[in-house]
């Protein structure tokens, strides 16, 4: 393996180019009109356009991404994680072309990839599944035996896509009436996301956690689980905020889910890295909910409490490396449970409007200075000068703090939220924040329902609806909004990238650097000001 393209975008397309420059890999990019001056084309030694915005005619085009890799002189492909990651015809048709599909193969995502195909094999497992339809809705089904198969599932519960994750393609029904409508809406965003627009039934648990659990699977029969994660903030099935381990997990309660994790992993031969989640409810009980044939969104979580670079192992696992050899501790015959060292916090940065629902806030970022200090990481795949688009997810990047335990973990990831100072969008910066510091998180007294309820309860106070900090901090708002009248006098710092040249043949990785002027002088007092200003523009 010399030479990775990668069949993705955003965030996860820079960090697999980071892993690939360190393992002296080349990388190529590939990217779709609005992408044109996006982080991961800057940064790729390589770089492809394939298609307009809309991600059926790009991301989403198996032919394209394969002739991009031909005309590369790609010898492998990473899918990241989305569009395409979790979809068999692309693994196979790479494979097919020539090309290193780094991941496993269409034959397992066929298997476990599918929601409904997953929960048997869980039941054949052993291990207790959520219940649901037990197989994925006809799209010739009438309205008439969707409504039995709901009645059968009983309410409320979930319409699913059986393909891809993220909460799309997923919507809550409480009663009969509103069954239609949520089936047509998950459709849709199902087939637009994942190019698949099957749907399944889920019953829907009262407030229960989500919890997760990596695994590595080599091609030499080997499956390593490792430290669960709790994943259960989430707002409309999206998850905001994740941690590792989790607060209410005992060791007894690992052992069991880190060998539920491993036995579902091990019958179907799954090799690279994925994801088996759970859902546990009040009673400690865990249920399988699906798993993931990919890299997780929060995977540099684990990485933080284990020291392993999991883009890495997906490569090295490619390539034919055991894991006994890449885990010089892992001994010959059961894989062992991998334990954590420390604690890990991630907060998902969107460029979403909390005051708003938190519809999207596409546009031109005027100024991005990104938290950093001891223990934190930013994953981002955003800059000052880029603008967000629209036509797809709008996360920008990911904050992800440890330390030795979770007290200090929360208290460097308040720090790290204080510090970002991202200005032209709306994002979750200070929502996220809020939450953090809020007693609740701090006792872990929290499920996936939380942040919903919490949207839906009245305001407290007269402040404006989707203020979510309290009166008390108003005092303090007030005097850094005064002060900021002297930051006027020393500029906006806001710096646009230069336009980088692109054609359908590669693109110079020397050609694609982004270069970055001096920003204006500032004071020491205009400076620690500055340092407020991302804060104050998520409570304002």
């Amino acid at each position: 393996m010399k030479k990775v393209l990668i069949a993705n975008r955003g965030e996860i397309a820079v960090r697999v180019i980071r892993t690939c420059r360190d393992m002296g890999l080349a990388t190529v990019a590939v990217y779709s009109a609005c992408d044109r001056t996006a982080l991961h084309v800057r940064m790729a030694g390589d770089a492809y356009a394939i298609g307009p915005d809309l991600a059926s005619e790009s991301y989403l085009r198996v032919d394209k991404l394969i002739d991009a890799a031909k005309r590369a002189g790609a010898d492998a492909v990473h899918p990241g994680y989305g569009f395409l990651a979790e979809n068999p015809e692309f693994a196979e048709g790479c494979v097919k072309a020539g090309l290193t599909f780094i991941g496993p193969s269409g034959q397992v995502m066929r298997a476990i990839g599918s929601k409904t195909g997953a929960r048997e094999i869980a039941v054949r497992a052993g291990v207790a599944i959520v219940p649901g339809s037990d197989s994925s809705l006809s799209p010739d089904a009438s309205d008439a035996e969707i409504a039995a198969a709901a009645a059968a599932v009983g309410y409320p519960l979930f319409v699913k896509a059986v393909a891809g994750g993220g909460g799309k393609g997923m919507r809550m029904v409480r009663a009969p009436e509103d069954l239609d409508g949520a089936v047509r809406l998950a459709r849709s965003e199902a087939q637009s996301s994942f190019g698949d627009g099957r749907l399944y039934l889920e019953r829907r648990l009262e407030r229960p956690r989500h919890l997760e659990v990596q695994l590595l699977g080599d091609a030499h029969g080997m499956v390593v689980p490792f430290v669960e994660r709790e994943c259960s903030i989430q707002r409309r099935h999206q998850k905001l905020i994740e941690e590792t381990p989790s607060p209410v997990v005992t060791p007894a309660l690992r052992e069991q889910l880190t060998a539920a994790a491993a036995a579902i992993g091990r019958s179907v031969g799954y090799t690279s890295a994925g994801t088996i989640e759970f859902l546990l409810d009040a009673s400690g009980a865990f249920y399988f909910l699906e798993m993931n044939t990919r890299l997780q969104v929060e995977h540099p979580i684990t990485e933080a409490v284990t020291g392993l670079d999991f883009v890495r192992a997906q490569i090295e696992i490619a390539q034919g490396v055991k894991l006994a050899t890449m885990l010089a501790d892992l001994k010959a015959g059961a894989p062992a449970f991998r334990p954590a060292n420390g604690h890990a916090i991630e907060v998902r940065v969107y460029a979403e409007n909390p005051d708003e629902g938190f519809l999207p806030s596409p546009g031109l970022i005027t100024h991005l200075r990104a938290p950093s200090g001891p223990g934190i990481r930013d994953d981002s795949g955003a800059f000052e000068g880029w603008s967000v688009p629209t036509a797809y997810d709008p996360l920008v990047s990911k904050v992800i703090a440890w330390a030795p335990d979770r007290e200090r973990a929360i208290a460097r990831m308040v720090g790290a939220l204080t510090e970002y100072d991202v200005r032209g969008i709306r994002t979750t910066i200070g929502f996220c924040r809020t939450l953090i510091e809020s007693p609740a998180f701090a006792a872990a007294e929290f499920d996936t329902t939380s942040v919903d309820r919490m949207l839906e309860a009245p305001p407290k106070s007269p402040a404006k609806a989707g203020h979510y900090q309290g009166e008390d901090e108003m005092e303090e708002i007030a005097a850094i909004a005064a002060a900021l009248c002297e930051m006027a006098w020393h500029g906006t710092a806001e710096q646009a990238a230069e336009p980088v040249e692109h054609r359908s043949e590669p693109v110079a990785a020397v050609e694609a650097e982004r270069k970055v002027e001096s920003g204006p002088v500032r004071t020491r007092h205009t400076d620690s000001l500055w340092a407020q200003r991302g804060r104050l523009e998520n409570l304002r």
